[in-house]
């Protein structure tokens, strides 16, 4: 049971904390899965024992990367972070931010890229307020979906290649 239903969310994080698990939360888009995505997964997982990734909706990813993102759906995606090794429990959620999941899941530990900045994550804020750390984990340089796209466009504006 890797992907679970937000309603689940808070009780599987707080039966975690109760065993003595530190628990580790991160959340995205995770499109087009990548190998900046998988080391920065597998980073966040060895930050504590288990790791929830909090994804972003189809809905919700429209509402900030346009009508032409996801290139994926939601299930789809969320099955494929469910098959990595260091994802413990995948959830949907459809709001812009992952600032509600965070505060009803309060994970030990909130994990985001290093192309943020604390002081510009609100999830950060929350929690701060009840004692948890947020850490920032180093992106892999050249690796995005964004940057996928864009190669994929460009070869197919090139046309046929003989």
């Amino acid at each position: 049971m890797k992907i679970i239903a937000r309603e689940q969310a808070e009780n599987i994080a707080a039966g975690l904390k109760a065993s003595g698990l530190a628990v580790v939360f991160t959340n995205g888009c995770f499109d087009i899965l990548h190998a900046g995505h998988v080391r920065y997964l597998a980073s966040a997982r060895q930050l504590g024992d288990r790791l929830i990734v909090g994804l972003n909706s189809d809905r919700s990813v429209k509402s900030f990367k346009g009508a032409d993102r996801p290139i994926n759906s939601q299930d789809d995606r969320a099955e494929v972070l469910a098959a990595l090794a260091a994802v413990d429990h995948v959830v949907i959620f459809d709001d812009r931010t992952a600032e509600g999941l965070v505060g009803e899941i309060k994970p030990d530990i909130y994990v985001k890229g290093g192309d943020y900045r604390l002081e510009d994550l609100p999830e950060a804020k929350i929690v701060a307020s009840y004692g948890g750390r947020t850490v920032l984990v180093p992106e892999v340089p050249g690796r995005s979906s964004s940057n996928i796209i864009g190669k994929i466009k460009e070869t197919a504006s090139l046309g046929p290649q003989s």
